[in-house]
C-alpha cells in the first residue's frame, strides 16, 4: 500500500476514536504522518511509494494504540522539546508543546543575569528544567518533582544529554538545598490545577494516561498546589527574581488573582505557542 493511502485510512480511524480529544483541526494527519515517519526511523516517506508489509504492520499497530488514547511520546518513547529529545515512559507527565512557551519566558528572563539560578517545581521529566540547561550559559539548575519515578527520568535525560541540573524528589521547595534560600532568579511550576469534581470531564486520552498527581491536587478549586507555591516562593527568590507558572486560559485570571494576593509585584497574564493558547502568569517577587 502508498504512503498516502495508509496515512489517509489512519486519519479516519483516530477521527473515529472517542479516546482521543479531536481539539485541533487537522490534528489526526500530523499525528498519523509523525508515526509513519517514526517507523521509517526519522525520514518521512513519499506520499507516493510504496511501504513494504512490515513497515505497513508496524505503522497500523501504532494508530492502534493511539485510537486507545495512548499518547503518541509514550508511544514513541520519546518526545521532542525545544531541540531536545527527551525519553519519556508511561506513568511519567508527558510534555506539552504549550510549555515551551513557559521555558522560552524563563530563558528570556534568566539569560539577562550573571550566574543566574533556577528552580522547576513539579517538574516530572525534567523538561522545561533541561531546556534552560541547554540555552542559558553558566546556569544553575534545579528541578523538584514529589515523584521518585519522574525524578528518575529526569535524571537520565540529564546525563544521555549532557546537561547539567540537579533532580530532588521532595514537595515543592522541600527537598532544594536551603542555601538556595533568597538567591533563585526564576521559579517556574506547571502545576495540577484541575478542580476535584472536574476529574471526570477530561479526555480519555488525559485521565486514563496522565499520572492523576499531574492533573489535580484534590482541592475544590484547583489551585491548592499553586497557593501553596505562590506561598512559599518569596523566601527562595532573590530581590529581583519572578515567579512564572503555566496554567489553562479558563484558569488565568484565577491565578492572577493569587499571586496579586501574595503581594507579588508587576503580574501579568501573557499568551503564547503556536496557538497562542497557552497563558503563562509572571511575577515579581513580593518587596
Amino acid at each position: 500500500m502508498r504512503a498516502r493511502r495508509l496515512v489517509d485510512d489512519a486519519v479516519k480511524t483516530l477521527k473515529a476514536s472517542a479516546a482521543i480529544d479531536h481539539w485541533q483541526r487537522g490534528r489526526e494527519r500530523i499525528e498519523a504522518e509523525e508515526l509513519l515517519t517514526h517507523v521509517y526511523g526519522g525520514e518521512e516517506p513519499d506520499r507516493g511509494d510504496e511501504v513494504p508489509d512490515a513497515r505497513a504492520r508496524r505503522f497500523l499497530s501504532l494508530i492502534e494504540r493511539r485510537a486507545t488514547g495512548e499518547p503518541i511520546p509514550y508511544i514513541k518513547g520519546y518526545t521532542e522539546f525545544r531541540g531536545l529529545e527527551l525519553r519519556v515512559v508511561p506513568g511519567v507527565f508527558v510534555p506539552r508543546d504549550s510549555s515551551e512557551f513557559l521555558a522560552e519566558q524563563a530563558v528570556r528572563r534568566l539569560r539577562r543575569r550573571h550566574d543566574p539560578v533556577y528552580v522547576d517545581l513539579a517538574t516530572g521529566g525534567g523538561t522545561i528544567a533541561l531546556a534552560v540547561a541547554n540555552e542559558v550559559l553558566r546556569v544553575s539548575v534545579f528541578g523538584s518533582d514529589i515523584a521518585r519515578d519522574s525524578v528518575e527520568v529526569a535524571r537520565r535525560n540529564a546525563r544521555r544529554l549532557d546537561l547539567k541540573a540537579r533532580f530532588v524528589v521532595g514537595d515543592l521547595f522541600d527537598a532544594l538545598p536551603n542555601k538556595l534560600k533568597g538567591s533563585v532568579d526564576v521559579i517556574t511550576l506547571h502545576p495540577p490545577y484541575v478542580a476535584r469534581e472536574e476529574l471526570h470531564d477530561l479526555p480519555q486520552e488525559i485521565k486514563e494516561w496522565e499520572p492523576i498527581h499531574t492533573l489535580t491536587d484534590h482541592s475544590e478549586d484547583g489551585l491548592g498546589l499553586l497557593t501553596r507555591a505562590v506561598a512559599e516562593s518569596p523566601a527562595w527568590l532573590g530581590r529581583t527574581g519572578w515567579l512564572l507558572v503555566e496554567v489553562s486560559p479558563d484558569r488565568a485570571r484565577s491565578v492572577k488573582k493569587v499571586f496579586e494576593r501574595g503581594g507579588f509585584r508587576d503580574v501579568q497574564v501573557t499568551k503564547g505557542g503556536d496557538l497562542q493558547v497557552t497563558r503563562v502568569i509572571v511575577g515579581r517577587r513580593p518587596a
